[in-house]
């Protein structure tokens, strides 16, 4: 069976990677030497976990580092500084570069049919600022947090519910920790894993200081007053910022701390001194003492970096800024380096299966529309004009790269047939024209699309502009209307839209055994399905059960993939889901493969030359560890 073989693998990996450090001799980042002297902190060997994470930089192109310096990036919003938690990417287990799930903060996990995960802390960990990090950060986060319906109303996260059912969880001793389901929990490592993980712990000893169960309830009003927050709940909340960062008092186990409160334009993450890795030689990581985020005005960030204001930078840029990247490389001492992307799609559209409008809704549920809308965009076109030709023609679908991608799945109704588009746009009975040649719907409208964008991104404008003119052909007309994410985000969950634009399938690389959510009605971020999804989430409460065979079948297949113990199953499960989307149309894809810049000064070491940039898995640059980054003389690690 799938999920006892996962447990001897997993259990192997674990082992292996929970050696000692054999008398090896730490060393000390020299910029923590004062604080050492003084006694303000003690030496690395009481600092770091008795069994370290051993870091090996023996592979192509890395090389073992030094201490120092200070990297500058930029951000676009001051509530960008969370993507720092993905670029440090600290996880209890992480992915490697091979794509396989290895301990990080974790000493070693042992999985027991895929329902038993017994997780082991490495002794001596601690948080940021000096205290314990043991099982009571796991305790007071389940206890106090995850099954407090103050705290929580919703009850646990999703991942940790099997059949509506949460875990029972055995804290063994300081170190030890068992999570355990009736059934298989196929979700549960992935989300400890991913770009945006589930936080499983927190640290206990700062938030018991906000919680009414271990505070006197005076004490507890002066602290709300003191915070100008509505009540203790409020209180809680403004003060636990794992993933947000904003907090400096925080303790956090990453590679660096945010020193810097708001609000601000430059926040300064200096090195965590308890960090839990080290190099082979013993260095405590990271190498890098400090990174300085500023804040821009996300159109000047390409020019900024073009200009060498930053050591290293990939958000923020994009391929469209390509050339003027290249002008500025040998003038500023950096290199542009072309990752390819993961997306399924650079550039989708959104068909919104849920829309309001009763017209509108009838077009975009019946899959000739669909299709005709796909067939009617010129792909080669807008890879030459946008891409340069290094992206690759292709429906929302899953790369080469991936174990489950089938070659017919890119092409299927996504080659640029004017002539079938506009047949099929016939057989919906949509043959009268205004004026211009626009078609006109059963109401007597003009069958005008709105499109709706986040407004981040120039990249989607270009290309719907393409995109405008090639459906002109098919008598469609396309309209953009910009707004904020979380503008387009209500949006959508209302159904005030039509159709909207955004990035497509974020994991192109997917496997048989990672979760097909991006395919199926589950998480209502989803453009294409919001109330479906919503239903779903909700366990029925709200949204609406989906009422389109195609939804319907979807959640069937996924169902049958939660279910599956068998890797055979779960990649039949895969199969048919990827299949239903390539003939259904469901989302509108491009092109894909499209390259992701990556500016490296030319004294920034360890830096991949070429790699697959992907938020989920890999959180980007987080899955290369930055920690082991380094800054280099002219001459030196070259």
């Amino acid at each position: 069976m799938l999920i006892r073989s996962m447990a001897l693998a997993l259990a192997a990996v674990a082992l292996a990677a929970s050696g000692a450090v054999a008398q090896k001799v730490l060393v000390d980042p020299p910029s923590l030497a004062d604080r050492i002297a003084q006694k303000k902190l003690p030496p690395v060997a009481k600092r770091v976990p008795e069994e370290p994470k051993i870091v090996p930089l023996d592979g192509p192109g890395l090389s073992i580092g030094k201490h120092g310096g200070m990297l500058t990036q930029l951000m676009g919003r001051a509530a960008d500084i969370r993507r720092m938690s993905a670029y440090g990417y600290t996880r209890l287990i992480c992915y490697d570069r091979d794509y396989k799930l290895v301990p990080d903060l974790l000493k070693s996990f042992e999985v027991k049919d895929g329902r038993e995960f017994t997780l082991v802390l490495r002794k001596g960990h601690k948080w940021s600022d000096g205290e314990p990090f043991t099982t009571e950060d796991f305790r007071y986060w389940w206890e106090d947090m995850a099954l407090n319906k103050e705290l929580s109303p919703g009850g646990p996260d999703r991942e940790m519910m099997v059949d509506g059912e949460p875990p029972k969880v055995e804290v063994i001793d300081k170190q030890t920790i068992k999570f355990s389901w009736e059934k298989p929990n196929p979700f549960f490592l992935a989300a400890l894993a991913s770009a945006t993980p589930m936080i499983i712990y927190r640290p206990a000893h700062y938030l018991k200081r906000f919680h009414k169960r271990y505070v006197k309830a005076d004490k507890l009003a002066e602290q709300i007053a003191k915070r100008k927050r509505r009540d203790w709940i409020d209180l809680h909340f403004n003060r636990d910022r794992m993933l947000r960062l904003d907090n400096p008092d925080f303790p956090v186990l990453d590679p660096w701390v945010n020193t810097t409160p708001q609000p601000s334009e430059r926040f300064i993450f200096e090195r965590n001194p308890y960090f839990h890795r080290i190099d082979a030689e013993g260095r405590q990581l990271p190498y890098v003492d400090r990174i300085a985020v500023t804040i821009a005005n996300p159109k000047l960030i390409p020019p900024k970096v073009g200009a060498g204001e930053v050591e290293l930078q990939s958000r923020g840029v994009t391929f469209n800024n390509y050339t003027l990247l290249k002008r500025g490389e040998e003038r500023n001492g950096y290199q542009v380096r072309l990752w390819k992307q993961s997306r399924g799609s650079q550039v989708a559209l959104y068909p919104n299966l849920n829309t309001t409008d009763p017209e509108f809704r009838d077009l975009v549920r019946d899959v000739r529309f669909r299709r005709a809308l796909s067939l009617g965009i010129d792909r080669h076109e807008i890879n030459q004009v946008i891409y340069y030709g290094l992206g690759k023609p292709s429906a929302n679908t899953l790369l080469p790269d991936s174990p489950l991608h089938k070659p017919e799945h890119a092409t299927k109704w996504a080659t640029f047939d004017i002539k079938r588009a506009n047949a099929l746009l016939d057989e919906l009975k949509l043959t009268e024209r205004d004026s211009r040649g626009i078609r006109l719907m059963s109401d007597g409208r003009a069958l005008e699309i709105i499109v709706e964008t986040a407004g981040e991104d120039a990249e989607h404008s270009d290309v719907l502009e393409l995109i405008r003119d090639s459906w002109a052909r098919i008598g469609v007309a396309l309209f953009i209307k910009p707004q904020t994410r979380e503008v387009l985000r209500k949006r959508v969950k209302a159904g005030l839209t039509v159709m909207s634009v955004f990035y497509g399938l974020d994991n192109g690389i997917a496997t048989a055994l990672t979760e097909p959510h991006e395919f199926a009605p589950i998480k209502d971020d989803h453009l294409s399905w919001p109330k479906w999804a919503m239903h779903h989430a909700s366990g029925g409460k709200s949204g609406d059960k989906p009422d389109m065979a195609p939804g319907v079948k979807l959640m069937q297949y996924y169902e049958a993939w939660v279910k599956s113990e068998s890797a055979a199953d779960k990649k039949a499960a895969w199969s048919a889901i990827l299949d239903l989307h390539a003939d259904e149309v469901l989302v509108i894809g491009t092109v894909n493969a499209v390259p992701q810049p990556v500016i490296v000064s030319e004294k920034l070491r360890n830096v991949p030359k070429f790699a697959i940039y992907s938020w989920e898995p890999g959180a980007h640059l987080g899955l290369f560890k930055p920690d082991t980054f380094w800054l280099a003389s002219s001459k030196e690690g070259s």
